[in-house]
């Protein structure tokens, strides 16, 4: 093995991928969600119509195969296909060679359920076929931490190769500990983020079971309503981002545009209930005063939160509370968006999607908005830039997620040089 570099300390973003529910890539997607539009709609990838929820946000535009070889594309399961393809704009963006420095790069791509679609198919066959009928590919399409693996291998990646599952909070996860292995020096450059693919029978059955799920059937396009006082639950979908994460001082040596730069990584534990947030909102108002305080920022400088914002009763409440509790005054200044109010929530690839939506926001000088927020919640009295996007020259951004299992994470990003 070479010698290992030392490392600077310091971390930033030099390329980015995504799919979402308003489309693959950047330049497709975030228009779109400046513009206010809604990827919800009626779910057509199974037949739904015994479920209390029948609408959720699909990626329409995908085909694995432009981005994966036919064969894989034909078999594998959609949550790698589309890690794959995010981590391939990503690459293509940031114009690194990861053969170059292949020992020192890494892999680090979270999923909150893996191949859940791949698993049903199989088990359908197990019923009605019997066990030889199963693939032999049923575990490595299944378990969650194949997007990581499936990467890495495509691109010759020797460096670190792990996963993160922490339920919706595991794309931030992903992100913080991918920034921890730079930082201490295990990896020059690691690909990292989250990919999810839920829609499927025993996905939706379990989240409709657990009457966690907005049934606003007949009005896709105005379901998901974070902070608002009507919202009734969450709008599940579909998507992955990825980025390219990388030493400073490399990044800086090859010439490479630097999109944001990792300030702060706080993540903590309710240990409060399995799916319920802590109703003080103490884990959350935990994860953003660690994030704030390794990023050396006062609250008063965060000039956007992007926030978990699911759309549920609960949660919209809490993080409100919490996020006072951490911003004190601020917290009636600052403005705040759920962007699942447009793409539904990506599970284990939100705080991904998210934390590019913070990086694309101070980039561009413009915040997505909250949409469907028309009827204020006394409980929910902050700025959640309600329905229309606007312009805002913004530095240091923070992006919140928050997971099943009392998972908790904050990161903190500035803008690129």
């Amino acid at each position: 093995m070479s010698d290992w570099p030392r490392p600077s300390g310091r971390v930033v973003i030099t390329g980015v991928g995504a799919v979402t529910p308003l489309g693959t890539g950047v330049d497709t997607f975030w228009p779109r969600m400046l513009a206010g539009e809604s990827g919800v709609g009626p779910i057509t990838l199974l037949d739904a119509s015994e479920f209390t929820t029948r609408i959720a946000a699909e990626v329409k535009d995908f085909s694995a195969e432009d981005w994966l070889d036919k064969k894989d594309a034909r078999r594998i399961d959609r949550f790698i296909a589309f890690a794959e393809a995010s981590a391939k704009m990503a690459l293509d963006d940031s114009g690194i060679d990861p053969t170059s420095i292949a020992e020192h790069f890494g892999c680090l791509i979270g999923s909150g359920i893996g191949g859940l679609t791949f698993l049903g198919e199989q088990y359908r066959r197990l019923v009605e076929s019997g066990p030889g009928k199963v693939s032999p590919f049923l575990v490595p399409y299944m378990i969650p931490d194949m997007a990581s693996g499936y990467v890495s291998i495509c691109h010759g990646l020797k460096g670190p190769n792990t996963c993160v599952v922490t339920a919706c909070s595991t794309g931030a996860n992903a992100i913080g500990d991918a920034y921890h292995i730079i930082k201490r020096g295990d990896a020059i450059a690691m690909l990292a983020g989250g990919s999810e693919a839920p829609i499927n029978e025993i996905g939706l059955a379990g989240f409709c079971s657990a009457r966690a799920m907005t049934n606003r059937n007949d009005e896709p396009l105005r379901a998901s309503r974070p902070f608002d006082a009507n919202r009734d639950g969450f709008v599940m979908a579909e998507g992955s981002a990825v980025f390219v994460m990388e030493d400073y001082d490399h990044a800086v040596a090859r010439g490479a545009t630097i999109y944001a730069e990792i300030l702060g990584y706080g993540f903590t534990g309710d240990a409060h209930h399995m799916t319920m947030p802590d109703p003080e909102g103490d884990g959350a108002y935990r994860s953003m005063k660690m994030a704030l305080h390794r990023a050396g920022l006062e609250p008063s400088q965060i000039g956007y939160i992007n926030a978990h914002g699911t759309s549920t009763p609960y949660n919209d409440k809490f993080e409100t509370m919490a996020i006072k509790r951490a911003f004190g005054e601020h917290a009636y200044t600052v403005p705040i968006s759920s962007t699942k109010s447009m793409i539904g929530h990506t599970l284990g690839a939100a705080g991904a999607i998210e934390a590019l939506i913070c990086i694309l926001a101070m980039r561009d000088g413009k915040l997505p908005p909250t949409v469907n927020y028309e009827t204020p919640d006394p409980e929910c009295d902050l700025d959640y830039v309600p329905n229309v996007a606007r312009e805002a020259d913004v530095t240091y951004s923070l992006t919140n997620s928050f997971g099943f299992g009392g998972h908790n994470v904050s990161l903190v990003l500035s803008r690129g040089q």
